[in-house]
């Protein structure tokens, strides 16, 4: 790099992105092809094809010849210019993370695509995308869109406190040895691994409810793209839909269960092969400032996250996986798109290899944070009752419905559902909890979906006290923490009122006069 008054030489894509493209308009070679068989017959067809292909061919030269970019030592200058001219100029110092992913066309030719990532493209839509650049100049543009930045936090290494094999840092399988901050900041080594998934963890895969739908969503995909073609080349008539209506009705009955149970056999197979696509060999790294996680099987991706820009990180699990003693871990960071993917530290894992990682990332001494590992501070008996209630409601609303419209099943049903939700709603009481040390705030919440939120106390940009009616009357109240990272906020349910501007005042005692003069 050079710097920012200095000539700099402009760079491009890799020429084989022409090639890129035109492997991508195939699809299209192929119905154009097709539409010209159809009208004028085998040299239309021809002629089609060869029409798209050209005009692709020269459609992608020309966007590879009129695009370049430059690396400064404070930002990167990307421009294209034709009959007109487009600059944009994107700061080092904004880009929260940089998303390096490489398909199948594009390892087969050593290319790959980098999303950079600054917080400014809206909606969740990338600032940048280079597409595509040779894996050896990915490397290095990476480097350079990270800076040369030192390392937050000391290195625990075997015997040190906190690090595997010392005192407070157990040996777990699967985690490499890395840092905890536990001593004074230290350069430490350029790239110190955190863990790397094993196979058996694919196995987690069924416990997860978005990848046990796979077949269904693979069933649909598949039946609505032929739907669709057929429906566009009029092979789609309502005669035909009803013919196969009355194939379907008149299959035995064995025959449906038979498909059923079939179906129901490929769920959890079919969850463990998508999940080792997206997640095999899940690498975690610590790279001189960054938290670097690399996976796929098919498509490898490399995330690359600021680790001054982490502001907490995520623990999520369901019931499911609450027994088996599973849970996923995911990086709260300050202006990420996509952060539910690009913030994945930990796909479904053993919870102490999880609680583990995420002490290390927070920086944590001894390798853990407030509410990692720690009991939390449980939230007041009235908080058993309404959550009992918000889980009973719904279906007691129901009921209520079937009744007015004479519906007894449906009644039924309702009622049933009410009984199964008190369980749900003790449940709820009995997940809510909050916890504070000198450096995090920690909040747990949810039962189907159960989040322990681990943020850093100096992420709180404000804050929010919020009673209902019904809350006032029981003396509890809902505190939300606003911070610039995750979901924006950090929620804690029904906490007592008087702890609940307590807490406030430890982490901002400046800030609270305005609750306090609405519950004292």
């Amino acid at each position: 790099m050079s710097a920012p008054g200095e000539h700099v030489k402009a760079r491009r894509l890799a020429p084989l992105t022409i090639v890129l493209g035109a492997a991508r308009e195939t699809m299209a070679l192929l119905l154009a092809g097709a539409a010209g068989l159809a009208v004028g017959g085998l040299r239309t067809g021809a002629y089609f094809a060869l029409a798209g292909l050209t005009l692709g061919l020269v459609h992608h030269v020309i966007r590879w010849a009129t695009f370049t970019y430059r690396v400064y030592d404070d930002r990167i200058v990307l421009r294209r210019q034709l009959i007109g001219r487009s600059t944009k100029t994107i700061p080092l110092e904004r880009i929260r993370g940089v998303d390096v992913s490489a398909g199948p066309v594009h390892r087969l030719f050593r290319l790959a695509v980098v999303h950079i990532d600054a917080a400014a493209g809206g909606g969740g839509v990338d600032e940048a995308v280079l597409n595509a650049i040779s894996q050896d100049e990915t490397a290095r543009l990476r480097d350079e869109l990270r800076g040369e930045r030192g390392e937050r936090g000391g290195v625990a290494g075997p015997g040190r406190p906190g690090g595997p094999g010392g005192p407070g840092g157990p040996d777990l399988a699967g985690v490499a040895p890395g840092w905890d901050g536990a001593r004074p900041p230290s350069p430490g080594p350029a790239v110190a691994p955190l863990v790397r998934t094993r196979r058996k963890w694919y196995l987690y895969a069924p416990l997860s409810g978005a990848y046990l739908l796979t077949p269904f969503a693979l069933i649909g995909s598949v039946l609505g793209g032929v739907y669709n073609l057929g429906d566009d080349f009029g092979l789609i008539t309502q005669r035909r839909v009803e013919s196969i209506g009355r194939q379907v009705s008149g299959l035995p009955l064995v025959a449906g269960f038979g498909a059923l149970a079939v179906l129901l056999l490929a769920m959890p197979v079919a969850s463990v092969v998508v999940f080792a696509l997206f997640n095999w060999d899940f690498t975690l790294t610590s790279r001189a400032g960054a938290i670097v996680a690399e996976r796929g099987l098919l498509t490898r991706r490399s995330v690359t996250l600021e680790r001054r820009r982490i502001r907490g990180v995520e623990l999520v699990d369901n019931p499911m996986e609450r027994l088996a003693g599973v849970v996923r871990l995911r990086a709260l960071v300050t202006g990420l798109a996509d952060a539910a993917h690009r913030g994945t530290l930990l796909p479904a894992s053993p919870s102490p290899v999880a609680v583990q990682i995420a002490g290390r990332v927070l920086g944590a001494v001894s390798g853990s944070a407030a509410g990692a590992t720690a009991p939390l501070v449980r939230h007041p008996k009235a908080a058993r009752g309404r959550r009992v209630v918000r889980a009973v409601g719904p279906p007691l609303a129901a009921a209520v419905l079937a009744v007015l419209a004479g519906q007894r099943w449906a009644l039924v049903v309702c009622l049933i559902l009410a009984v199964l939700a008190v369980p749900l709603g003790l449940d709820r009481y009995r997940q809510l909890g909050h916890a504070l040390d000198e450096v995090h705030l920690a909040v747990r919440s949810g039962s189907l979906r159960r989040r322990l939120v681990i943020v850093e106390r100096r992420a709180v940009v404000g804050w929010q006290l919020r009673q209902t009616v019904f809350q006032r009357r029981l003396g509890l109240a809902t505190l939300v923490a606003a911070v610039g990272a995750g979901d924006g906020e950090v929620t804690a349910m029904d906490m007592a009122a008087t702890d609940a501007v307590a807490l406030a005042r430890q982490i901002t005692p400046g800030w609270v006069a305005p609750f306090q003069d609405g519950t004292g």
